[in-house]
C-alpha cells in the first residue's frame, strides 16, 4: 500500500513539474538540434537522433537527474573535420568508439579526472569553437559557402559582405535580431523559446513573401531513412584513434562541466560522475550505431529545464521522446527551413559561447594569455591543438607562480644587510638568489628571513655555499627560519612542502622560535609586522582610522601567555581589552581605571558584552593563595582587591570551585575560576555593566583549551553552546 502510494505521489509530481517542463526543453533542443547537424557538414537529421537518443539514453542512465544531452555545438568543429576527413559512416564509427571509451571512463571511476582541465581552457576552447562556428555562418547567411579554414574565412569576409546578395541576408538578419531582442520581450511571452519563434516566425515568413531564391535546408527522405550504420576506415587508424581519443576527452569535459554548473542552479540530488560517463557513453554508442551526432551534455537545454521547473530525470526522457513523436511524422517540415535562418541561429549560439563573463573571470585572475592562445590556437589550428597549447600554457603558469620566489637584499645599517626569501625556493630561483646574495657586501652581517614553504637541496647548498664565504670574509650571517619549513629540511630527506595552520606573520608563533637574538626581539617583530603584516592589514584599518566599533570589552590577565586577540579569532576593532593583574574589578568602584574602561566601552563604545577572562597557573591566584610572597607593596596593595574572590573561594567548597575539582584542575586554577565568577558577579551588579551581557571565561594554557564559567560550574564552550 506505501509503495503505490509513493508511485501515485512521483506521478503526481512529474506530471506537475516535469512533464511542462519537458515539453520547454523540446522546443528549445529542436531548432538547436537542426543547426547544429547543418553546422556540422552532417545530415540534417542525424541531429535529431542525437536529440532523441540522448534525451531519453542519456537521460534514463546518466548521473546528473536535471542535465538535457543532444548534439553540442562545442563538438561541431570537430565532428565536421572528421566528416570533411573520412566521411559520414566513419564519423559514426569513430562516435561508437567514443562511446565506449566513456563507459569505460566510468567504469574505471577516473570520469573526476576530466575536471582536472583548467576551467580557463574549457571556456576557452568553447569560445574558440563558437568564433569558428559565427565566421563559418556568416557566410553562409551572406549567400556565400564557407571554408574549412577560419583563416581564410576571415580573409574572404570583405568581399562576401561586398557580393552580398539574395532575400536569406533579411531572413538571417531578422532570426538575429530576434533572438538578440528575446531578453527585453515580456515574462508572459519570454516563456515560448526564442529559437523556435525565430526560426518558426521567419520560415512562415518566407513561405508567405516571394522570395524565390531563397536556399532551403536539403532532406533525404523521413527520419527512419535517416537511419544509418556506422563503417570502420579503409586506413588512416592513426587519424581515427586520433578522433575517437578527442571527440570521447571533449564530449566527456563538457558534459562534467555542464553537470557541475546544473548542480549550481538546484538543490536536488548532486550528479554521480562516474554514472554520468556511463549515460553519455552509452547514448553515443548507441547514436552512432543509428547514424546520429555525438552526444554530450548541454548547458543551454539543462539550465532550460531547471528553469523549467524540472525535479527528475523524467523531464530530459520526456524531452527525447517529444522529439521522437515529432520527428517522425514530420521531420519533412524542415525543408522549408530557409538555410539563411539557421544561419543565423547558428550565428546567434557561437556568439554565445564567448561569455563576457568567462573573460573578465580570466582578467581577474591572471588567466587572460591562456585564454586568448586557446582561443586563437582552436580558430586557426585546430581544436585538439589549441587544447593542448592552451593546457601547456597553463600548467607552465601555475608552475611558474607555485614555484616563484620572491627575494630582497637590503641594507638595515652602516654595517647590516637583511635577504628575505619569501615563496618556493628551489632550482628555478638560483638566478634571482644568488644574484641577491652577491649584492651584500663582504664583511657585513647578515640576517637571512627564510620565509619558504619548499626549499630543495640545489638553493640550501647555494645559501649554505655563500654563507661559508661571506663568513670567511669577516662578516657574520644568521639565518631565520620563519615559514613553514626549515633550511635544514632540504638535506634531511626529499623536499617536501610544508603547511601550517598558522600563518607566522600572524603573531601565533613566539619570537623564540624563529629569532635567535633575544634582546632584539622587538625590533625584529616590528620589521617583520612592517613587511608581511602592515600591508595585509592596512585595508581593513582604513576603515578604523577615525573611529572604532569594537564588539566586546575583554578584561583579561596582564600574563604573557593569555593573547585575546588569537582566543576569540578576531582582529583590529574586534575588542576593547583592558588587563591588569589578576584580571580583577574592585568591588565597590574601588579602582578609576577600571571604572573609566566600562564606562568608556559602555556609553562610548556601545559594547554589547563584557568577558572576563582568567587563566590557568595564574601567579596572582598563587600569591593570594600564600604559596608565593607578593614582596612588593604595591602588587600586595592590589591583590587585596582579590579577598573577596578568596573568602568565596573558601578552601575549595565554592560550586564553581568544586565542578572545576571535578574536571581535575588543581587548588590554584580552581581559585582563578572562583575569581572569574566572583568578578562576573560584580560587574552584573555594576549600573553601568547591567546593560550588557557578563562572560566568564578561563584559559587553559597547557590544552589552549577555553572553558565557560558562570556563578556556579564550569563548562566546556560546546556544552555551553
Amino acid at each position: 500500500m506505501q509503495q503505490t502510494t509513493q508511485l501515485a505521489e512521483r506521478a503526481r509530481a512529474v506530471l506537475r513539474y516535469d512533464l511542462p517542463a519537458s515539453l520547454v526543453v523540446f522546443l528549445v533542443a529542436l531548432p538547436l538540434s537542426l543547426g547544429i547537424a547543418v553546422a556540422s557538414g552532417a545530415p540534417v537529421l542525424a541531429g535529431i537522433i542525437a536529440a532523441i537518443v540522448g534525451g531519453i539514453v542519456a537521460g534514463a542512465l546518466g548521473g546528473s537527474p536535471l542535465q538535457v544531452s543532444g548534439p553540442a555545438a562545442g563538438l561541431t568543429v570537430i565532428v565536421a573535420s572528421l566528416i570533411s576527413q573520412f566521411g559520414w559512416a566513419v564519423t559514426c564509427a569513430i562516435t561508437v568508439c567514443a562511446g565506449v571509451l566513456q563507459v569505460l571512463f566510468g567504469l574505471s571511476r577516473v570520469a573526476r579526472a576530466a575536471l582536472a582541465i583548467s576551467p580557463v581552457v574549457v571556456h576557452a576552447m568553447l569560445a574558440g569553437i563558437g568564433i569558428t562556428i559565427a565566421l563559418q555562418q556568416v557566410h553562409v547567411l551572406l549567400g556565400g559557402s564557407s571554408n574549412s579554414s577560419a583563416w581564410a574565412n576571415v580573409t574572404e569576409l570583405p568581399g562576401q559582405l561586398i557580393n552580398a546578395h539574395g532575400h536569406g541576408v533579411i531572413l538571417g538578419g531578422l532570426v538575429i535580431a530576434i533572438l538578440v531582442g528575446w531578453r527585453w520581450v515580456p515574462a508572459a511571452v519570454k516563456k515560448v523559446p526564442g529559437p523556435l519563434v525565430a526560426i518558426v516566425g521567419v520560415t512562415a515568413l518566407s513561405l508567405l513573401a516571394p522570395f524565390s531564391d531563397v536556399t532551403r535546408i536539403q532532406i533525404n527522405g523521413s527520419l527512419l531513412d535517416a537511419l544509418a550504420l556506422p563503417s570502420l576506415p579503409e586506413g588512416n587508424w592513426g587519424a581515427f584513434a586520433a578522433g575517437v581519443l578527442t571527440v570521447a576527452l571533449i564530449a566527456s569535459v563538457e558534459s562534467l562541466l555542464s553537470a557541475v554548473s546544473v548542480d549550481r542552479m538546484h538543490t536536488g540530488p548532486r550528479t554521480n560522475f562516474d554514472r554520468e560517463m556511463i549515460g553519455q557513453g552509452t547514448a553515443n554508442m548507441i547514436s552512432g550505431a543509428i547514424g546520429g551526432l555525438p552526444v554530450t551534455g548541454v548547458i543551454v537545454r539543462s539550465s532550460t529545464n531547471v528553469a523549467a521547473g524540472a525535479r527528475t530525470r523524467a523531464s530530459a526522457i520526456l524531452h527525447g521522446v517529444w522529439i521522437l513523436i515529432f520527428a517522425v511524422p514530420f521531420a519533412g517540415l524542415a525543408q522549408m527551413i530557409p538555410t539563411a535562418a539557421l544561419a543565423g541561429l547558428l550565428i546567434v549560439i557561437g556568439c554565445q559561447l564567448v561569455k563576457r563573463a568567462h573573460i573578465e573571470t580570466a582578467r581577474r585572475t591572471g588567466d587572460l594569455a591562456v585564454y586568448a592562445v586557446t582561443v586563437a590556437g582552436v580558430v586557426f589550428l585546430n581544436l585538439l591543438e589549441g587544447v593542448l597549447i592552451g593546457l601547456a600554457l597553463a600548467v607552465a603558469l601555475t608552475v611558474w607562480r607555485v614555484v616563484r620566489t620572491n627575494i630582497v637584499a637590503e641594507p638595515t645599517g652602516e654595517d647590516t644587510w637583511r635577504v628575505a626569501i619569501e615563496g618556493s625556493c628551489t632550482f628555478l630561483s638560483l638566478p634571482t638568489l644568488t644574484s641577491a646574495l652577491a649584492r651584500v657586501p663582504a664583511g657585513t652581517s647578515v640576517t637571512v628571513e627564510l620565509s619558504v614553504d619548499f626549499i630543495d637541496h640545489a638553493a640550501h647548498e647555494t645559501i649554505e655555499e655563500w654563507q661559508r664565504q661571506h663568513v670567511a670574509t669577516g662578516g657574520t650571517v644568521d639565518i631565520h627560519d620563519v615559514g613553514a619549513v626549515e633550511m635544514g629540511s632540504a638535506v634531511t630527506g626529499p623536499p617536501m612542502r610544508g603547511f601550517t595552520p598558522f600563518d607566522k606573520r600572524s603573531g601565533v608563533v613566539p619570537w623564540s622560535s624563529w629569532q635567535r637574538e633575544e634582546s632584539a626581539s622587538v625590533l625584529h617583530g616590528l620589521a617583520a609586522y612592517h613587511r608581511r603584516t602592515a600591508p595585509v592589514l592596512r585595508p581593513h584599518l582604513q576603515e578604523l582610522a577615525h573611529a572604532q566599533r569594537p564588539e566586546t570589552l575583554f578584561l583579561t590577565c596582564a600574563d604573557s601567555r593569555v593573547v585575546p586577540n588569537v582566543i576569540t579569532s578576531s582582529g583590529p576593532g574586534d575588542l576593547f581589552t583592558v588587563r591588569n593583574v589578576g584580571n580583577m574589578v574592585p568591588a565597590g568602584q574601588a579602582d578609576a581605571s577600571i571604572e573609566a574602561a566600562i564606562a568608556f566601552a559602555v556609553d562610548k563604545l556601545d559594547v554589547s558584552s563584557i568577558v572576563v577572562c582568567g587563566h590557568s597557573s595564574c601567579g596572582a591566584m598563587t600569591a593570594m593563595l600564600g604559596k608565593t610572597d607578593p614582596g612588593d607593596k604595591h602588587l600586595e596593595s592590589w591583590l587585596a582587591h582579590g579577598n573577596p574572590s578568596l573568602s568565596a573561594f573558601d578552601e575549595g567548597r565554592h560550586p564553581v570551585a568544586l565542578s572545576a575539582a571535578e574536571a581535575g584542575f588543581g587548588v590554584v586554577d580552581q581559585l582563578s575560576m572562583v575569581n572569574i565568577a566572583v568578578q562576573v558577579q560584580t560587574l552584573q551588579a555594576h549600573p553601568l555593566a547591567r546593560r550588557v551581557n557578563v562572560i566568564g571565561l578561563f584559559y587553559d594554557i597547557a590544552s589552549a583549551a577555553v572553558l565557560r564559567v558562570t556563578p556556579t560550574h564550569v563548562e566546556t564552550l560546546a556544552d555551553a553552546a
